[in-house]
């Protein structure tokens, strides 16, 4: 039986609580009034109603709408039902829709005063819409009959597909182009279309179009469906395959609610509700993977968009992606070979193999609990014994190139495959035979297992002899693996001098042997990336650094070998350049650690001479001004993170060198730079914000970061002031602020969003000057914006601390304080009044008035100044101190550098006589406060 008086009671508690502003309680109350009551009576639509005005107030427009609709299918024409809904959607700017409403409210009850205002504000919305629709329509029509007409000139296409991709940026634009066709038309032109430019914004289009519209992109999927996004990416042409990665990567980001900026995190009540959607999509990518017949580069996109949004900081797919096998899928692509081309074979990139195993990396990452880490080493160990149970030589093959693949990805799962009983030892026999295939694939793996020092004193014990005998080979694909595997047991010592696993001269042989591959034009690029491989183990000796930077073609095939962006050159030219810069995280040695490892008789590394500070600087300067800039931009686009770390440690290297930083910004490095601070290792992040700062301390900012830039900048520099960081790294990202807080308003007030005044504010407490000095001069160019005026008039004692600062002995800490207060006091009568009610407000003064350094007596004149002027109490309660004689004395400055002390001390003494608290003196007899006078007359 249903119970109204229950169901009454819940409502009116439900008033209570709205009216008291809980809305969550009020929305919990009106449900349990919903529940009780009768469906489809008067009493329930009322519940609705109430329920709807609750969701209104905590902006949740869709429930709101929801509620009303089943309101008025109950009450049609109710006027407050209509009233929210209206609302609601002009909120969701579905503003015809509002309008419909609120004139349906109009008309019912013509008297209705709150309707009024909301329909004329309505009515004059969708007249405008009706006009901008019109014209778009227009626009739309005339770009069609241009870019969907074959017949056409091919520069009026292009420029109508440009156009087209413009509209549909725009709402209108876009929700006019879908009701004219636009997706069938594009799906058509793809299909026959021979000019890649229009082809490639085509697809942008669909992008455009798809972008945080879900009702859109549904609509998009349901017209060409998922196979057509994997159809449009299959293709050799790298631009084609970009823009179809990135039109799918738009589709995931409107499911999820993520942007296409790297620190974005999805919405997780979008990735809930569209669940299914993004499952589908996933496991669609998934299942191509292996794909025979699409192209290498196709594959690449689909693996890297599985990367990117596998992650638990994305969409947190990793499991199920382990789960339908996408792992034996990713080990399938590791282990193709060139050698192998069968019809059946897959087209794999020089690349493949290397984001595969990065990808692997990324999902093993996910795998944080023991449970799911069993079911990833089960599923690599089933993919090994599948193959190992044929065999034949192929089988073997292909398991060794695999195990490489997981010792260069998910290290931890390579270690734990090839020290099973057996592994090693099968790749050790291919080694010994004769066929070079087997002896290349087996260098190759030696090469990635001997990682780890327990893992090179096995390949030592067991492997060197072998790799010595390779190394004779004749076959150049199999000599050139020998010797990098020669060169990573070789350099195992690490920087440290005194070790030396090999004779005396046997790194410099083999670093000599490595540049002859490296530097021969004749060899091909597989080639010259082993011996760039090789070269990265063998440049931490020093020798080798100085020999190798001293030989500029050498460092100029590896700058050209970066320059090509193959990922699987990536490792070895980018660990070169980060030991020829010395970029390598280094072990702080404590001299009382250092004095105990001595007595304990243990070993103590020694650093090479060359390894001096001098020689570091010589090898960056020669490295920037032979383009590496350049060839980093290009390696930039690695979605590993290790990897964007050592490309960020070789650019905060070459830019702590400040002649060298103009030469990184005019080769782009500064626009790699932002992306490689908001993603990746923490040390990552935090060496390529250093690098910013650094640039932003000695280059205009305009020119650095232009454009939209100067402001994607702010949040890594405000994330730089961490207690954690270095004195050094907080002190370059505060003056990097300052420079960019001096720049706009706009700039300034993403400052603030990003939480920087309280982090900038707390370094004026350092007892570091130099961190103090920067604060306060930060502080000094952020005081232009309304908004930290506002925070300083707050309560609170901002102004009071810099008005302390004033007192310091470091002159630029002062100037900058004074600075600050000299605009502060300017616009705000507040902060002005606040400065009194320091006890010390007189000293801070008599430092501004009596400084020795003409900027800051004029800053404290202007300032002074500004506190008196058109306020008798505050000029009264400073001219009964000695400030007035002061004054007095820097009115009769001669010289000419004091001209503008002089003026302002005049200006104050002028104020103070105008607001009646001091009179001008008889000639020749001193100034007096009326104060004074009053007294003297008393007594």
């Amino acid at each position: 039986m249903i119970d109204l008086t229950e169901a009454e009671s819940y409502k009116n508690k439900g008033n209570e609580a709205f009216k008291s502003e809980n809305y969550e309680e009020a929305v919990s109350l009106y449900s349990k009034a919903i529940n009780l009551a009768q469906k489809d009576t008067r009493e329930y639509a009322t519940y609705l109603k109430n329920r709807a005005a609750a969701y209104l107030k905590m902006k949740e427009y869709h429930k709101v709408i929801k509620d009303c609709d089943e309101a008025l299918s109950i009450v049609p024409e109710d006027p407050k039902a209509l009233f929210r809904r209206s609302q609601a959607l002009e909120c969701l700017e579905r503003f015809e829709e509002a309008y419909r409403d609120a004139k349906t409210i109009f008309t019912v009850d013509p008297s209705n005063k709150a309707v009024q205002p909301i329909l004329s504000r309505l009515y004059a919305i969708v007249q405008e819409r009706v006009k901008n629709a019109a014209q778009t329509t227009s626009k739309v029509d005339q770009m069609f009959k241009l870019a969907f007409e074959m017949s056409e000139d091919i520069e009026k296409r292009e420029k109508a597909i440009v156009n087209l991709l413009v509209l549909a940026k725009e709402n209108t634009g876009a929700e006019v182009m879908m009701k004219n066709g636009v997706v069938n038309k594009i799906q058509q032109l793809v299909k026959i279309e021979k000019n890649m430019d229009i082809y490639v914004n085509a697809i942008r289009v669909i992008g455009q179009l798809c972008k945080r519209n879900v009702d859109r992109t549904k609509e998009i999927i349901k017209l060409v469906g998922i196979p057509w996004f994997l159809e449009i990416i299959d293709s050799e042409n790298e631009t084609r395959v970009n823009a179809a990665q990135y039109c799918l990567q738009i589709i995931l980001n409107t499911f999820s609610g993520m942007d296409t900026k790297k620190d974005t995190k999805p919405d997780t009540s979008l990735c809930e509700q569209h669940k299914s959607e993004i499952d589908t999509l996933l496991t669609c990518l998934t299942y191509s993977i292996t794909n025979r017949v699409i192209t290498g580069l196709a594959r690449d996109a689909i693996i890297e968009l599985i990367m990117r949004n596998c992650h638990y900081s994305s969409l947190n797919w990793a499991e199920r992606f382990v789960e339908i096998r996408g792992l034996q899928r990713l080990l399938e692509v590791c282990s193709e070979l060139e050698e192998y081309k069968y019809e059946s074979a897959m087209n794999i990139t020089e690349s493949s193999r290397t984001v595969a195993a990065a990808c692997m990396a990324r999902v093993y990452e996910n795998m944080y609990y023991e449970q799911a880490r069993e079911k990833f080493h089960s599923q690599v160990d089933d993919f090994v014994k599948d193959k190992l149970l044929t065999p034949d030589l192929e089988s073997k093959v292909r398991v060794t190139v695999a195990i490489t693949s997981l010792l260069r990805g998910p290290l931890d799962v390579g270690n734990y495959i090839i020290s099973k009983d057996g592994i090693l030892e099968m790749i050790l026999v291919m080694a010994q035979t004769d066929d070079p295939l087997q002896q290349k694939v087996a260098c190759e793996c030696l090469v990635a297992a001997a990682s780890k020092k327990d893992k090179a004193r096995t390949i030592i014990n067991k492997g060197v002899d072998i790799l010595k005998t390779l190394y004779s080979s004749k076959n150049d694909a199999v000599k050139v693996r020998a010797l990098v595997g020669l060169c990573k047991i070789g350099s195992f010592g690490g920087d440290d001098a005194s070790i030396r696993p090999f004779a005396d001269g046997s790194t410099k042989k083999l670093a000599e042997a490595c540049t002859k591959f490296l530097t021969n034009p004749a060899k091909d690029k597989d080639m010259r990336k082993w011996a760039a491989e090789g070269l990265s183990y063998l440049t931490l000796d020093a020798d080798v650094k100085e020999a190798l930077v001293d030989n500029r073609l050498a460092i100029q095939s590896l700058i050209e070998l970066a320059k090509s962006g193959d990922q699987s050159c990536l490792y070895g030219v980018v660990t070169t350049l980060v030991n020829l810069c010395n970029a390598y995280e280094k072990q702080e040695m404590m001299p009382e650690m250092l004095e105990l490892a001595k007595f304990a008789k243990h070993h103590i590394p020694e650093q090479h001479e060359l390894d001096d500070p001098d020689f570091v600087n010589k090898r960056l300067t020669i490295l920037c001004k032979a383009g590496v800039t350049t060839g980093l931009v290009a390696l930039a686009k690695t979605e590993s993170h290790n990897s964007r770390e050592l490309i960020a440690r070789v650019f905060n290297a070459i830019c702590s060198l400040q002649d060298l930083r103009g030469i990184v910004v005019q080769q782009g490095g500064a626009k790699v730079l932002i992306p490689l601070a908001l993603e990746g290792t923490s040390n990552g992040k935090k060496q390529a914000t250093q690098a910013l700062a650094r640039i932003g301390i000695t280059i205009n900012p305009e020119v650095a970061f232009p454009g939209q830039r100067n402001l994607e900048v702010v949040r890594p520099l405000v994330a730089l002031l961490h207690p954690e960081c270095t004195a050094l790294e907080n002190f370059e990202a505060l003056m990097a602020l300052c420079n960019l807080a001096g720049m706009n308003d706009t700039t300034r007030k993403r400052i603030l969003k990003e939480g920087g005044l309280a982090k900038i504010e707390n370094y004026l407490y350092e007892d570091h000057l130099m961190l103090s000095r920067a604060a306060a001069q930060c502080v000094c160019n952020l005081v232009q914006s309304d908004e930290v005026i506002k925070a300083f008039e707050g309560e609170n004692d901002r102004a009071k601390y810099l008005y302390l600062l004033c007192q310091e002995e470091d002159v630029d800490t002062v100037m900058a304080a004074a600075g600050a207060l000299c605009i502060l006091t300017s616009v705000s009568k507040i902060c002005c009044r606040k400065l009194l009610d320091l006890n010390s407000w007189v000293e801070s003064l008599r430092c501004l008035l009596a400084n020795p350094n003409n900027e800051v007596q004029y800053r404290g004149a202007y300032m002074l100044y500004n506190i008196i002027n058109g306020d008798r109490d505050t000029a009264a309660k400073i001219f009964e101190t000695d400030i007035m004689e002061i004054l007095m004395a820097l009115t009769k400055l001669d010289n000419p550098e004091l001209n503008k002390v002089k003026e302002y001390a005049e200006k104050c003494l002028a104020a103070a006589e105008t607001l009646g608290v001091i009179r001008k003196p008889e000639e020749g007899a001193p100034s007096q406060s009326i104060q004074e006078e009053n007294i003297e007359e008393e007594d």
